[in-house]
């Protein structure tokens, strides 16, 4: 189903036919999207973080969670038929094998710099990102990413995996003998993601099962604090409400509550649902969250844009826009609009696609801006440069694809229709 097919009030969907021009320029943008991207790959296949013109930035080191992101990306790209997709993708799941694996330890690297300058830290988010990018791989018939898959559920399981609370921790040494006493719902919110990509590529229900864990778990805390997700937490999982309270635009663990988060979860309970075949289970859910992250993030009386954090009482802390925020809320929206038949979610929907080609895609240099100030000028406080073009390459396409569990599913049902 489509997402620019009206629906009805009641639910049920009419048939008007989508808009050919939308679309289009939807499938366009896409494949615009990854030819920015290209530049970023390496030839060892690592991937560099790019500047605002789409030029390699050497003062960053090579991530893991960007390669893998890329990787991911690119294979969506491949199974849709973008020329040149599985090359890149290749290159890529090359990249986290040879250049961001840890042959010493095992796992993965967080990063690796010049010579031999290595961030050894081990990530739940990272790790996350590789299993991912393998499950999409595979899915894709990229070489080697079968094997790798195994490897990244592996590490994922043995090392970060918490079963007493059916959560992931968040940080261990690089030899593994110690752990952060942090935990956080940001790596797990990239955990379900990867889960529900790895049941795709497997069929084994270990992984759907732990997804369905962690969201559920999430439901209960944001249900309990007026559907505002609680990020951080101590060791014993209770949650840190004034973590770093001092820093309102750090970019992964920012104080308060995430808008684009509240966003971001919403989607994934509906792909949950989708993947274990139980609609409408957890519906209401992602509509309060959905609602929630709306009325506190939207600013439409300062242009629009979604600001990056508020307080506990839905106050903005940080206001600016970072755009995975934006195309966070756009695909939620089309993803609720077809699962629910409600006309609103397509009305912001277009609202919010019209205010992105406005002010975050650059038609210039190409991507999206990642960051604009409070008056929708771009910005550079918190993300430099455009490091990558997931949130905006999947945002762009999801309303082409059928709704699945995962990216890579939706994509190898909706065949090559970029060839």
């Amino acid at each position: 189903m489509n997402a620019d097919t009206t629906r009805t009030a009641a639910g049920s969907t009419s048939t008007q036919p989508a808009s050919s021009a939308d679309a289009a320029w939807r499938r366009d943008h896409f494949v615009s999207l990854l030819r920015f991207a290209e530049a970023s790959i390496r030839a060892d296949g690592a991937a560099c973080w790019l500047d605002d013109e789409g030029r390699p930035d050497g003062s960053h080191p090579v991530e893991t969670w960007i390669t893998a992101r890329m990787a991911h990306t690119f294979a969506v790209g491949h199974l849709l038929g973008v020329t040149g997709a599985e090359e890149y993708a290749t290159r890529a799941l090359t990249g986290l094998r040879e250049v961001l694996a840890d042959a010493e330890f095992g796992g993965w690297l967080a990063a690796r710099g010049e010579g031999d300058e290595l961030v050894g830290t081990k990530e739940a988010y990272a790790h996350a990102f590789v299993v991912l990018a393998a499950s999409t791989g595979k899915v894709a018939g990229i070489a080697g990413a079968s094997e790798l898959l195994t490897e990244a559920l592996a590490v994922l399981d043995a090392r970060f995996w918490e079963p007493e609370r059916n959560l992931h921790l968040d940080e261990r040494s690089r030899d593994w003998l110690s752990a952060s006493d942090y935990r956080g719902v940001n790596a797990n919110m990239h955990s379900v993601e990867a889960l529900l990509a790895a049941h795709a590529a497997t069929g084994d229900g270990l992984w759907l099962e732990r997804a369905s864990a962690i969201g559920d778990q999430v439901v209960a805390w944001a249900e309990a604090n007026d559907w505002r997700i609680p990020e951080h937490f101590d060791a014993d999982w209770n949650p840190l409400l004034e973590y770093n309270a001092d820093r309102p635009r750090d970019q992964f663990k920012p104080y308060g509550a995430t808008p684009g988060h509240g966003l971001e979860w919403a989607r994934l309970l509906l792909q949950i649902d989708a993947e274990a075949g139980t609609p409408g289970r957890r519906t209401a859910a992602a509509a309060a969250l959905f609602d929630r992250a709306v009325t506190d993030g939207w600013d439409g009386e300062g242009g629009g844009g979604f600001v990056y954090t508020t307080d506990w009482a839905g106050t903005p802390v940080e206001p600016r826009r970072f755009h995975w925020v934006a195309a966070e809320g756009t695909a939620t929206a089309n993803v609720l609009a077809r699962v629910t038949g409600d006309e609103r979610y397509a009305e912001l929907e277009r609202e919010w696609w019209a205010w992105i080609r406005e002010h975050l895609v650059d038609a210039e240099h190409g991507s999206w801006h990642h960051e604009l100030d409070t008056e929708n000028r771009p910005s550079g406080l918190t993300w430099v440069g455009k490091p990558d073009v997931y949130h905006a390459a999947q945002a762009v396409i999801l309303p082409e694809l059928p709704l699945t569990g995962s990216f890579a599913a939706s994509a190898q049902k909706a065949g090559r229709i970029l060839a």
